[in-house]
């Protein structure tokens, strides 16, 4: 009999419990640098709103969201009966060669939306993705490889994505495709900044952008990618004006300004409907991915026609605006402004982030707690010496886990807890999610001072 290796070994699991078994496949066929949260991995097998399960049957409220990917939340019915409408067409796919109304519409809105002038979108897959078109936009334009990124950022795993990646625990190489300089702007944590106020930081943060022009670069800058929020860098920010005074610099090199929507975007920090309009400034290009469809694989970048049109090669996308991601994204879009969930983000991230706020003057092991809206995190640090901690944040990971509430983790140090509920989120789950983060933090507090 012919066979194929592996296939029909015998599973040598004995009593091994189902989510042992499956934890031990994962381990034999997944890359090691896969990461798992918690000490026993959990599998989410259902979910309804703010709410998942598990395969053992725990339920959790979900701060987490899929990497801030299930934005309004689970089995939405107008987000699940747009795509069913979709599929009962037996067009799952065409691909961009073919006209895409629900492609079109989607950029019709988001053209609308964007606040750039005379602007194009096109899609892709993730933010990644869009992170690396945006680059080739703004590298062909300016004919350059030049490229200006901030310290902490975290653009996608990608060769160019990774290069203007300012987290050493995210990069593989220590060479890029792109010459890259990094800026100060979201770390004020570092002594030559201490006691600064937002207006002194932006000062010294602009000061060194010039000289960074002056010594470091050979003037002819593509342009500077940046987050508003800093995702996987732990939810640090700039304060709100930096970015415009960046680009102030900019343009008087000709280079341009993206801003990587993908966390910040859609109205999930409250104050505004992108991360960048608190800096009061429009960019270039703006790349976005994850909330926008509710959990199915969408990105793009919206950008100055000229800037999108200027690519002199052919170019398509296969997967990228595939029929049953846009229904999914209109819909999602279409729920986030019909119900004001921007309005509800603001203020169920005030509830939230005054309570943390509130309950750290207590909690030596508190260093920080900060955000916008429902995009908000906790940084630890050791009581005794207040360097950071990472296993106090794993050590909260387990005990919210433990009382119900799912969060995730980042930080240059991997010691911030950082969390993104559903924008649907409502005031019962709100006060709920905090109640166990308070909760779970005192007895980290009180086991780190015992």
């Amino acid at each position: 009999m012919c066979g194929f290796p592996g296939l029909r070994a015998e599973d040598n699991t004995g009593d091994m419990s189902e989510h042992a078994k499956l934890l031990r496949r994962h381990r034999a066929v997944m890359p090691d640098w896969l990461a798992l949260n918690y000490e026993s991995p959990i599998e989410i097998v259902g979910g309804k709103g703010s709410r998942v399960t598990d395969a053992e049957g725990n339920g959790y409220l979900d701060f987490f969201t899929g990497i801030l990917t299930n934005m309004i939340g689970y089995d939405v019915p107008e987000v699940r009966e747009a795509v069913e409408r979709q599929l009962a067409t037996g067009v799952v796919h065409t691909s961009t060669l073919y006209l895409l109304r629900g492609q079109i519409e989607l950029a019709e809105k988001i053209v609308r939306l964007a606040g750039i002038p005379d602007a194009k979108v096109f899609f892709t897959n993730s933010g990644t993705e869009a992170n690396e078109t945006a680059l080739l936009l703004a590298a062909a334009a300016r004919r350059s490889d030049q490229v200006l990124a901030m310290r902490q950022s975290y653009h996608g795993r990608s060769f160019g994505a990774v290069g203007v990646t300012g987290l050493r625990t995210w990069k593989n190489l220590p060479y890029s495709p792109l010459n890259v300089h990094f800026l100060h702007g979201a770390d004020r944590h570092l002594p030559q900044f201490a006691g600064l106020s937002d207006a002194d930081y932006i000062k010294v943060c602009v000061e060194d952008l010039r000289h960074v022009l002056a010594t470091a670069t050979g003037g002819d800058v593509a342009a500077l990618i940046a987050e508003p929020i800093q995702g996987v860098g732990g939810f640090t920010m700039a304060p709100d004006g930096l970015f415009a005074a960046y680009q102030e610099v900019l343009s008087e090199y000709g280079a341009y300004f993206i801003s990587d929507e993908v966390q910040t975007g859609w109205g999930r920090t409250g104050d505004s409907f992108f991360g960048i309009s608190a800096h009061g400034v429009v960019p270039d290009m703006m790349t976005f991915a994850k909330g926008l469809a509710n959990g199915f694989a969408v990105g793009g970048v919206v950008a100055r026609r000229e800037l999108v049109d200027g690519l002199n090669a052919n170019g398509i996308s296969t997967f990228g605006g595939n029929p049953i991601a846009m229904a999914a994204a209109n819909a999602t879009l279409d729920y986030v402004l019909d119900h004001d969930l921007q309005a509800n983000a603001a203020k169920q991230g005030a509830v939230i982030i005054g309570g943390l706020r509130e309950a750290a003057k207590d909690l030596a092991v508190v260093r920080d707690v900060r955000g916008k809206g429902l995009m908000f995190a906790v940084e630890l640090a050791d009581p005794g010496s207040g360097e950071p901690s990472p296993p106090l944040a794993d050590a909260l990971m387990e005990e919210t886990r433990r009382r119900g509430l799912l969060v995730g983790k980042g930080g240059l140090y991997g010691n911030v807890i950082r969390m993104a509920p559903p924008l649907t989120l409502t005031d019962a789950e709100a006060r709920e999610g905090l109640g166990i983060l308070v909760d779970s933090l005192r007895t980290v507090n009180e086991a780190a001072i015992a």
